[in-house]
């Protein structure tokens, strides 16, 4: 049998003005700010005038690691909100915004797939309305006025070997990530070691997903802190008064996306910072907004449950105030083969005990996820080369857990392969029995922060840090910001932080190579083993095949 391609679904698509959209959750066609017929921004006005609204019931869609053999998160996303407004709920998407790095790279784009899609996907995984834009240029800004008030005498006495702001741009880059700025002699400036890191690391993405409105993201623009001087104290961004204009810069941008589905039903696509070196979920102002608007509202986290979903819940929920009812943990066939030493190619020969030797992946995230408090569903993304017994295995050994695994078949069949897990989803959230709660207090200290999430959600026997770093640590916290929720930027493939271990491995441990202050943000990073805030390409980059057709469509996208 012939399968479309994600692309051809997409072009195939029957999309409704973006008023009728709109419509479906309330928002008169005044608070749409169109961008074409098939997108809009909804105004601030509006968000403010819902707050009084009863909030509707939050589910969260995560997945096991990542493998080559795919998973489907967005997808099943996606395929979870069709299928609750296809047995008669009122329910919202709320997805991340897709970056160019990835889409150029090796990941592809982040609008769903098959019959599960927001569209317009070629939109969405390329300028869409230039929210990303906006970020890179308001760091970019930032990192514009640093130098220069260097240049024009530094007043503030910046220390220049301690400029800790880095330069953004939405491309996989690696040639970009350390760099000598300045060069040229006197009228370029001192010479300094500077870098790149891909926006979606950016500081200030998170700072526009976390951020609750206008004078909020000001306040934080203004907390990053640039630099510091020779006596260690720290330089922001409003000493630098950048934090006005950064704000102006990124007015339109605050405001959350509306799009649709493939069936015609509202999907918010608003920040986009990546789960292996940021906090991974969109923003909170989206967010909050859907569950305003609509009785149920399906989010997702990126990459696995072991980055995605702790940083939802740890950071996201602490921050926003708000809880999942329900959490959805999607897993494939293919990937429990995968995770159990079958290669790539064979993937497609029926092997129920490669199933069963890579499902303890599978539980080792059903017991992370409920150790928050909140109840799981196992999501099966089913593949046509599926057999029944594998999908049997997977079900036995999820209910073995204590949980239970639903069979999906959206990508072929949009909602229609959705019912069962909406119905079971929908039942759960209304039973109201999450008690969420996370993982550690605020009290903690910053390492023991980093020290519980590294083992009980990677399941490691030690945390390995230089005394540099834990001084480093010491210092933020007599600063005052040991309160701060830390965000662990690890690779997405593995517990561990080596790519190659997959399953569910223990007595390893988790190397802290460097710690980020994001003051504005408010989380601390912590860099892990040998992951990268700004990317490389891959040896054959999906830009390759990226190009337009001779009736002037873009292929190769997906």
């Amino acid at each position: 049998m012939e399968y479309k391609s994600d692309i051809e679904i997409a072009r195939e698509a029957k999309k409704r003005p973006i008023q009728e959209i709109g419509a479906k959750l309330g928002i008169g066609t005044d608070d749409l700010l169109p961008y074409g017929h098939d997108k809009a921004k909804v105004s601030q006005s509006f968000i403010n005038s819902v707050q009084g609204n009863k909030d509707g019931k939050l589910i969260l869609v995560t997945a096991i690691n990542p493998t080559p053999a795919g998973e489907g998160k967005t997808t099943t996303t996606v395929g979870l909100g069709d299928g609750l407004n296809a047995i008669g709920k009122k329910a919202a998407i709320c997805i991340r915004e897709a970056s160019l790095g990835p889409c150029f790279g090796m990941k592809g784009g982040a609008a769903g797939g098959g019959y599960a899609q927001v569209v317009p996907m070629e939109e969405m995984n390329l300028h869409f309305t230039g929210d990303f834009h906006a970020i890179t240029s308001a760091h970019n800004l930032l990192s514009a006025m640093i130098d220069n008030h260097i240049y024009w005498g530094n007043e503030l006495e910046i220390d220049i070997r301690r400029v800790v702001w880095r330069r953004v741009m939405d491309m996989n880059d690696r040639a970009l990530r350390q760099i000598t700025a300045s060069l040229g002699g006197v009228a370029n400036g001192f010479p300094r070691e500077a870098g790149f890191d891909i926006t979606v690391a950016s500081e200030v993405m998170a700072i526009l997903c976390l951020a609750r409105d206008l004078k909020d993201l000001q306040n934080r623009l203004g907390d990053i802190i640039v630099a510091y001087r020779r006596d260690r104290t720290p330089v922001y961004a409003r000493d630098i008064k950048a934090d006005g204009a950064m704000t102006v810069l990124l007015k339109d941008a605050m405001q959350p996306n509306l799009v649709q589905t493939l069936e015609n039903n509202p999907a918010f696509v608003h920040g986009g910072p990546f789960a292996n070196i940021a906090h991974g979920c969109n923003s909170v102002t989206a967010t909050t907004t859907a569950l305003k608007l609509a009785d149920y509202v399906v989010t997702e986290a990126g990459f696995g449950a072991d980055l995605g979903a702790e940083k939802f819940m740890n950071i996201k929920c602490r921050k926003a105030g708000i809880a999942p009812s329900v959490v959805v943990v999607v897993a494939t066939v293919r990937a429990m083969k995968m995770n159990g030493g079958v290669a790539k190619a064979d993937l497609g020969t029926e092997n129920v005990d490669a199933v069963n030797a890579g499902c303890p992946n599978l539980g080792r995230h059903i017991e992370n996820v409920k150790s928050f408090g909140v109840p799981v569903v196992v999501a099966i993304n089913h593949f046509v080369s599926d057999t029944d017994a594998e999908v049997e295995a997977v079900k036995a050994y999820v209910q073995s857990q204590g949980s239970e695994a639903i069979l999906c078949k959206h990508w072929a069949h949009g909602s229609e392969g959705t019912k069962d897990l909406a119905t079971r989803v929908a039942e759960i959230a209304d039973k109201g029995e999450a008690q969420f709660a996370p993982i550690y207090g605020d009290e903690l200290s910053l390492f023991e922060k980093i020290d519980t999430i590294a083992k009980r959600i990677y399941r490691a026997d030690e945390v390995i840090a230089d005394k540099k770093i834990r001084d480093q640590l010491k210092q933020w916290e007599e600063q005052g910001y040991g309160n701060l929720p830390v965000c662990m930027a690890k690779t997405q493939y593995s517990f561990t932080t080596d790519p190659s271990v997959r399953g569910a491995p223990t007595g390893h441990s988790v190397p802290i190579r460097e710690v980020r202050l994001s003051a504005g943000a408010g989380f601390v990073v912590a860099i892990c083993g040998e992951i990268m805030t700004m990317p490389g390409l891959p040896r054959v980059p999906s830009a390759e095949a990226i190009m337009l057709n001779d009736d002037g469509q873009i292929e190769g996208l997906f």
